[in-house]
């Protein structure tokens, strides 16, 4: 359990981040540093809490961000440019969020008395485009220079190397994580679980890139939250990266689409369209190292997480 600490979430707007404020806001204060491009925290009830601190800044401001961090104990830093379709159209504003905003929250960091942790959010897109159970200590693999998709996945890289860097040259309490397609309740953007379940819902057509047989496991967010916040606390965590997924949940993406429509009881039809741009055939993690260093473990299967993240979009979308 975490009480009375003084946290601070980067891009704590976010899917994610917001989902982490509802399980926190009750017993810490929480600092919500954000941008606003994106917003699944207007929805939520917690929204007014007193114990909660809205601050809009970009990470790319450090000033700003140096002067809203003050005081903090804990920071999770989620701010970044994602979704595959953002990066291709704007990689360069891809790669100086990732990297310099990092480098920002990084050095801001630096300069707390009492910081007790600082979580920083990788990919499992650093495992390129063929990725089986694999785990931490594996080679990084990014594609071809000018692929504007592995903009994304260099930029968290770097950052990754960088957080590394900080906590043994200044012995900053740093962990890395690498989330494995997170969805659920409150998802928003470009992810491929939340665009299926919406368009099931109202019974319409699902389109799938390429051939739909790229293979995911997927994560629900109750899950990956529990991940993270073992990671906040477990001093077993500090100056590591984790794999944090479900392996047991892998399907392909077209058996993902056939999934949803049944579990959900539509209509909608499934159909193929060309895909013009790089894309992750295999990607599946080996959560061991989560296991034995902190004791995460996926509960939620494949077909709960739809039914649950439906009754969601089914009463806030739809």
């Amino acid at each position: 359990m975490i009480k009375n600490k003084k946290i601070f979430i980067t891009g704590g707007a976010g899917f994610i981040g917001s989902t982490l404020i509802g399980r926190l806001i009750e017993n810490n204060e929480i600092t919500v540093y954000d941008d606003f491009r994106r917003d699944a925290l207007k929805g939520q009830p917690y929204v007014n809490h007193p114990n909660l601190r809205i601050i809009k800044g970009n990470v790319l401001d450090a000033e700003l961000l140096s002067k809203s961090i003050k005081g903090s104990q804990i920071v999770v830093h989620c701010a970044a440019i994602a979704g595959i379709d953002t990066v291709i159209l704007k990689p360069t504003e891809t790669m100086r969020v990732n990297m310099i905003g990092t480098a920002n929250v990084l050095e801001a960091a630096k300069g707390l008395k009492n910081l007790e942790r600082l979580i920083d959010f990788s990919t499992s897109e650093v495992f390129g485009q063929y990725a089986f159970r694999v785990e931490e200590s594996q080679s990084t693999q990014i594609g071809a220079v000018g692929e504007a998709r592995w903009t994304y996945a260099v930029s968290k890289l770097a950052g990754e190397h960088l957080t590394r860097a900080y906590n043994e040259e200044f012995g900053m309490p740093t962990v890395t994580l690498r989330p494995f397609n997170i969805y659920g309740p409150g998802q928003v953007g470009e992810g491929a679980m939340r665009v299926f379940i919406q368009l099931a819902l109202k019974n319409e057509g699902i389109h799938i890139h390429g051939d739909g047989n790229q293979i995911r496991a997927w994560c629900y967010i109750d899950d990956f939250i529990n991940g993270l916040m073992l990671a906040m606390v477990k001093p077993e965590a500090i100056g590591e990266s984790l794999n944090i997924g479900n392996a047991r949940a892998a399907i392909t993406i077209f058996g993902l689409a056939q999934t949803v429509v049944r579990v959900l009881g539509s209509s909608s039809k499934i159909d193929f369209t060309m895909k013009d741009y790089a894309d992750v055939e295999l990607r599946i993690p080996s959560v061991k190292k989560s296991k034995d260093l902190i004791g995460f473990e996926a509960k939620v299967d494949l077909e709960e997480g739809i039914l649950l993240s439906a009754e969601f979009f089914r009463k806030n979308i739809l």
